[in-house]
Formats: structure tokens, C-alpha cells, sequence
């Protein structure tokens, strides 16, 4: 194998890898927030898009590199009298061909995997601050609410008493409209909480099933490097 291939396998094992430390419950969305949003990886991330398109494009022309290798090397009919070496050097190089095929084939599908788990860690996080804020909201209404529900009734005879008639209509009135705004904004709250956490279950579920086709990639890699053994 030569130099540049050797990187591109190092950089392949170097993406496995990453993408089990994303995949595996090893931190928790808001750690992995807090990783994304650091120093380093914002410098880095002013140029996140270039780098990313420049990799691509890299990784893209070793693979046409690649399959112009098994194409040349596969429609080449050996002669009835080729000599076994010369033989074996074609089968050799075609299947160094395939080899560099999948390794870059599998690099560049990576790349693309970890892009969008790293979004999809980002997007969960978030969703799950917001949660933590509506759920708070909605505890601190919830207990204003009781607050004015449970207030004391010889405080409010002492008021009825001494105020006149029009007045305590006035702020019956007033606590009533204030228990319905709270209560408004209590299912409100319930229904912005409902929906972020549907949007949540929707990432794990795409999370999922990004996983499970990880899975079944890695069974396919192992299937044919198994095969190419044989």
C-alpha cells in the first residue's frame, strides 16, 4: 500500500472511530454540546465548510482514482499464454484496485455520518434545553396559580367586610381573569413541552436508524473482506 493510501485507511479507522464515540453512550448530548461549542473547535468552525467540501473533494478523486483501476484492470482479457507471474501481478492489482475502492468509498460515507450525528447531538441538546425551560415556566405558573387559589378566607372576609359591594365584584372579577390567563399559559406551556418532546423522539428515531445502517455496513465490510480472504 503505498503513502497516500495509508493515510486515507488511517483517516477511514480514524472515522470508525469517532463515529463509535458519537454512537456509544458515552456523553451526554449537553457535554457534547459543550465539545462542539469550545475554543478550538470554534476557530476551526469559521472554516468548517471549507474544509469539509476540500476533504470531500479529495477523498471523491481518490475514488475515481479507484474505479478507473478495476475498470482497466478488469476488462483486460489475459492471453492463453500469459505467464503465471504476470498473472498474479493483474489479479494482484485489481484487487489492490477494489481494496482502494472501498476505502474510499467507505471514508467518504462516514464523512457525511458524522456530519449529521454531530447536527442531529446539536439539535437534540437544544431540544432538551428548551424543554427544561417550558418545564420551569410551567412549574412557576402552576404554583402562582395555587398561590392565588389558596389564599387565605378570613383575609378575604376581613376584605369583604370592610370593602364595599362594587369593589369586591371588581376583584372577583380580577382573580378570575388572572386564573384564566394563568391557566392559558399553564397549557400552553403543556402543549409547547408536548411538541418538543415528539421533535425529540423523531431525532432518537433518526438516530436509530443511522445506527442500525452503521451496523449494517460494518457487516457487509467484514462480509467482504472475508470473501476477498477466501
Amino acid at each position: 500500500m503505498s503513502l497516500v493510501w495509508t493515510l486515507i485507511a488511517s483517516f477511514l479507522y480514524a472515522e470508525i472511530a469517532v463515529v463509535l464515540l458519537l454512537v456509544l453512550p458515552v456523553a451526554s448530548p449537553y457535554r457534547w454540546q459543550k465539545f462542539f461549542k469550545s475554543r478550538f473547535l470554534a476557530m476551526l468552525g469559521k472554516q468548517a465548510h471549507t474544509y469539509f467540501f476540500l476533504l470531500l473533494g479529495v477523498l471523491v478523486l481518490f475514488l475515481l482514482e479507484a474505479i478507473r483501476e478495476m475498470r482497466k484492470y478488469s476488462n483486460t482479457e489475459p492471453a492463453g499464454e500469459m505467464h503465471l507471474n504476470v498473472e498474479m501481478q493483474h489479479s494482484m492489482r485489481l484487487f489492490r484496485a477494489q481494496r482502494n475502492f472501498y476505502i474510499s468509498g467507505f471514508a467518504i460515507f462516514l464523512v457525511l455520518v458524522i456530519r449529521r450525528l454531530v447536527t442531529l447531538i446539536s439539535a437534540q441538546a437544544s431540544l432538551l434545553a428548551q424543554s427544561e425551560a417550558s418545564l420551569k415556566q410551567a412549574q412557576s405558573a402552576t404554583a402562582a396559580a395555587r398561590n392565588l387559589m389558596s389564599s387565605k378566607p378570613d383575609e378575604k372576609a376581613k376584605e369583604a367586610k370592610e370593602a364595599e359591594p362594587d369593589n369586591t365584584v371588581t376583584e372577583i372579577t380580577d382573580l378570575r381573569k388572572r386564573v384564566q390567563e394563568l391557566t392559558s399559559s399553564l397549557n400552553k406551556e403543556k402543549k409547547d413541552k408536548e411538541a418538543i418532546k415528539s421533535q425529540a423522539e423523531s431525532l432518537n428515531r433518526e438516530y436509530d436508524r443511522l445506527t442500525e445502517e452503521y451496523s449494517k455496513l460494518q457487516k457487509k465490510v467484514t462480509i467482504s473482506g472475508g470473501e476477498k480472504n477466501d
